[in-house]
This record gives structure tokens, C-alpha cells and sequence, in this order.
């Protein structure tokens, strides 16, 4: 199957980009720094490309069985637009070229309803803090990436992940089109349940939570790394997905 992954070079790109390799797929990486993306393989093609260049996405997307997309910018104050932008993009490529199959990501939190059996700290202080300030432009245009995605005729899932979190290997993880219990999804699980989405069409023009319960962090650990990516993300503007 041939699959272009954009935001390849974030860390669940990376990931996702090895596991569809190590499946036999035929990878396409996305990347605005392709210099620096580590892996050579005969099945992975790296191209650099900006997601809001229309024209590079077009060149990226032609040819493709599916498109993966983890596009990802870290909290900070400044306007956010390259979910929706860059999406948007992504979508009239697609169109363009008859590609079907759209797999994208944004969170848990656009589900609008509190995690089942959270304490009242996390639910009504906590989370809502992170959502109205730290990342509220960043969830802002996710919500209009979302908006997108749905009213395209594509065969989209859009999965919403918890806090995510570096995690040796896949995990046993769950999956559900409604918010599960728990607060985080490993990159490795995430990255896993992107590929299974977009090979297997499964839960077609749904949206999809991704939920590790294993080896999990703690929320003061999981925000303490978050602010310092936001800060070194003003200077250098990674992924964060």
C-alpha cells in the first residue's frame, strides 16, 4: 500500500513512518526538514515539503493509497493554523487525485465531555486550565481542522489522543468513538492505531480516541514537559505530535 504520512518527522511521524515500513508498505514522509529526518530505507521516500504550500501537497499526495496526517505545533500564544491549513490542503489534493482514505489527529478533548471516573480536580480545573489557555489556539484550529475533514465526501477518521507520552513498544492499547477512561496514549500506540485506521478502514467518518493504559505519567510530569516543548517551539517551531 502505498501511504504518505505528513509531519513525518515529529515523533509519532517517525514512528509511524517505521511501523509501515516494518509492515512492507511503500512510505511516503512529509517533512519541511528532510536533512535531518534519520531514516534510509529503500521503502521510505523523503520529501521536503511545507503542508501549507498547496502545490507541494499536491506533489506529495498524487499517486497515494492513503493519506496519514500528524501535524502538530506546540502550545503557545501566537495564532495557529496548520491543522486547518494544512488540512484543508490535504484535502483538495485528495480530491484532486482520487485518493480516498484520510487518517488525521487532534485530541481527547474535543470530545467536550469530561474522561469517565476523573476526580473533580482534573475535570473541572486541570484539563479546563490546559484547554483555555495553555493550548487555546492550538485546539482552537484543530476544531476548524476537524470541521474540514468532516465536511469533505472522504473516507476520514480523525483519532483524538490523551496527553501523549514516549513509551517503549505497542501496548496493549483501547480504542473507542467515544472518550475512554484514562489520561494519555503513548506516541508508539498512537502511531500504531494511525496505521491500523488507514490500512484497515476502520471506524470510517468517525471520530476515534486512542487510550494507553500501561506505563502511564503522571499529569504534573506530562505538563512540566509539555510548557518546556512549548517554550524550546517558539524558538524552533517543531512538531509536537
Amino acid at each position: 500500500m502505498n501511504i504518505v504520512i505528513f509531519g513525518a518527522n515529529g515523533p509519532t511521524g517517525r514512528l509511524a513512518v517505521e511501523q509501515a515500513r516494518a509492515e512492507g508498505h511503500a512510505v511516503t514522509a512529509v517533512t519541511r526538514a528532510p536533512e535531518s529526518f534519520p531514516m534510509k530505507n529503500p521503502r521510505v521516500r523523503v520529501v521536503g515539503a511545507d503542508v501549507l504550500d498547496p502545490g507541494a501537497v499536491d506533489g506529495a499526495v498524487a499517486g497515494q493509497d492513503a493519506v496519514i496526517s500528524v501535524l502538530g505545533v506546540p502550545f503557545g500564544r501566537s495564532p495557529v493554523a496548520v491543522y486547518s491549513v494544512g488540512v484543508g490542503h490535504i484535502a483538495r489534493a485528495m480530491a484532486e487525485h482520487g485518493v480516498r482514505r484520510f487518517v488525521g489527529v487532534t485530541s481527547a478533548v474535543l470530545f467536550g465531555t469530561a474522561a469517565p471516573g476523573e476526580g473533580f480536580l482534573f475535570r473541572k480545573v486541570l484539563e479546563p486550565s490546559v484547554v483555555r489557555f495553555m493550548g487555546r489556539t492550538v485546539y482552537d484550529d484543530m476544531r476548524r481542522m476537524e470541521e474540514i475533514v468532516r465536511a469533505t465526501d472522504l473516507d476520514w477518521t480523525v483519532v483524538r489522543p490523551g496527553g501523549l507520552f514516549d513509551r517503549e513498544g505497542v501496548s496493549d492499547y483501547r480504542v473507542g468513538t467515544e472518550r475512554l477512561p484514562g489520561r494519555y496514549t503513548a506516541r508508539a500506540d498512537l502511531a500504531h492505531a494511525l496505521l491500523r485506521q488507514a490500512v484497515e478502514d476502520r471506524h470510517v467518518r468517525a471520530f476515534v480516541d486512542v487510550r494507553t493504559t500501561q506505563d502511564t505519567p503522571s499529569f504534573l510530569d506530562l505538563l512540566r514537559k509539555e510548557a518546556f516543548s512549548g517554550e524550546r517551539g517558539r524558538k524552533k517551531e517543531p512538531v509536537r505530535t
